[in-house]
């Protein structure tokens, strides 16, 4: 069934608007969400750079990008999209004629978002460029992207700039995360299905595993990951977020603030990591030369693209626990690293084993069941169980998934994170975005390891490209008797 229009006709500006993701990312969703009626007619989109393009050179840029990111069936609903785009030069800090072309493109009395896909040392200089220039007007939002910041003391001065100009409630800060199907549907599973929550405890739940892994090196990122790491590129953001989801208690409703306050308290329940426990609960990787999907490619330190340095982690493994009543003695065990030996995003819930088996001389014992929250590829939830395979004797015993797949179950299309995301951007609906307090609570969780790292020198352990990780990861969680998931699926 078709949707109305996310909101009325909305003046959307993007600066960095002809950059890296604007043209992977924000246009092509822009581009779907026009396919299929979620644009006001009277919607446009304002490309803001330094480029100096004229409005026909951005359409060419945007036409080719579209096209390179997903199938367009319908030329005319294209061109329809790309007649919203227009381009204004803009150098932040610099000519302020830019600010004046910038309020010439702009309809008077129409809803403005600001879209910063910029790095966030800019955010400052252009909400004051906004409003010097009388461009930020009540009611307007802006949208900001991460890293917000490298630590809780940039980051804190990040959002007391932004803060100067636009308040909390017009502040949208992107987890694109967040915006996965998988991710919400999580929130569906734990709360609009009764059997679930008298199991989601310590009680009945062994641990929690939560993985980011992807196939693909840094690439040409090598200059930003050098600043970065896979501490704040990844965990202090997207695996904490996943974290809250999945520990969080029961808000009163789904709207802006019930959701936010309750992850706030799973981020302010988080046990510190410093001193030794620093050293003992996390690791840190970094990939070498290897193979992925039989192509050999090179080491971290051979990747094009900054200055080289053997210090930065491209892997992360933490242990992580959430001190309150309902996940005490439950371990979260955090996952991220690039140029592993498969691309696949997911939540694992790991239910305790059963107290007693009566069934001693089955071939097979009863293993404990597993929650699998797919978040890509194949975005579904596979439970787990125990069942017997049919034939007469004595049972065997063998665990069986109980499937449901997004793409089998339903007859749709599922959109992609920043389609949904610049949706509710456009509605005025935070509920899915970071706020202040959240991204505050996330640092100061963070910053103790990367100083304990650092003071330290812990330098990250080598594992070869298109592995499953440094060794270090698998002693981590092996501490206890427990293994990574997948090791688990090919013993």
């Amino acid at each position: 069934m078709p949707q109305p229009p996310a909101s009325g006709p909305t003046d959307l500006v993007v600066f960095g608007g002809t950059g890296d993701l604007a043209m992977r990312k924000l246009l092509p969703s822009l581009h779907l969400l026009d396919r299929d009626g979620r644009l006001d007619p009277g919607t446009r989109v304002v490309a803001v750079s330094r480029d100096g393009l004229t409005a026909a050179d951005l359409r060419d840029k945007a036409a080719a990008a579209i096209r390179g990111h997903h199938e367009v069936n319908d030329p005319d609903v294209l061109r329809r999209f790309l007649d919203r785009l227009a381009h204004v030069t803009v150098d932040v800090g610099g000519d302020p004629r830019g600010w004046n072309d910038l309020a010439d493109a702009l309809t008077p009395g129409r809803d403005r978002v600001f879209h910063l896909a910029v790095p966030p040392m800019l955010s400052g200089a252009i909400c004051r460029g906004l409003r010097d220039a009388g461009l930020a007007v009540p009611g307007s939002r802006v949208v900001l992207e991460k890293p917000l910041g490298r630590d809780l003391a940039s980051a804190r001065e990040v959002n007391a700039e932004v803060a100067e100009v636009f308040p909390e409630a017009d502040t949208y800060r992107i987890d694109h995360y967040l915006g996965k199907e998988t991710v919400q549907n999580l929130l569906v599973l734990r709360f609009a299905n009764v059997i679930l929550e008298p199991l989601w405890n310590s009680r009945w739940i062994d641990h929690v595993q939560i993985t980011a892994a992807e196939s693909v090196g840094v690439g040409g990122r090598r200059g930003y990951y050098d600043t970065s790491g896979a501490m704040r590129d990844m965990v202090q953001n997207h695996l904490l977020q996943l974290l809250c989801l999945t520990a969080m208690e029961p808000p009163s409703s789904y709207d802006r603030d019930s959701v936010r306050d309750e992850k706030l308290k799973v981020l302010q329940a988080l046990t510190p990591l410093t001193g030794d426990r620093v050293h003992e609960d996390t690791v840190r990787g970094q990939y070498g030369p290897g193979s992925v999907g039989g192509e050999e490619v090179v080491g971290y330190l051979d990747e094009a693209g900054g200055p080289a340095t053997g210090d930065t982690e491209t892997f992360v493994a933490l242990r992580a626990e959430v001190a309150n009543w309902r996940w005490a003695g439950v371990p979260f065990y955090l996952r991220t690293g690039k140029r592993m030996e498969q691309a696949r995003s997911e939540i694992v819930v790991r239910f305790r084993e059963v107290p007693h088996t009566i069934f001693p001389g089955a071939d097979g014992l009863p293993g404990p069941g597993h929650l699998v929250i797919r978040l890509q590829p194949d975005e579904g939830i596979h439970l787990t169980m125990t069942a017997k395979e049919p034939g007469p004797g004595a049972p065997r015993l063998r665990p069986v998934p109980l499937k449901l797949s997004f793409a089998d179950t339903f007859d749709t299309r599922s959109p992609e994170a920043y389609e949904r995301l610049l949706a509710d951007v456009l509605a005025g609906d935070p509920t899915l975005f970071v706020r202040r307090d959240e991204v505050e609570a996330a640092w100061r969780w963070v910053d103790p390891v990367i100083a304990a790292w650092t003071d330290h020198h812990t330098s990250p352990e080598i594992y070869p490209a298109g592995s499953a990780g440094p060794a270090g990861a698998h002693r981590l969680i092996g501490r206890n008797g427990r293994t990574w998931y997948e090791q688990e699926q090919t013993r």
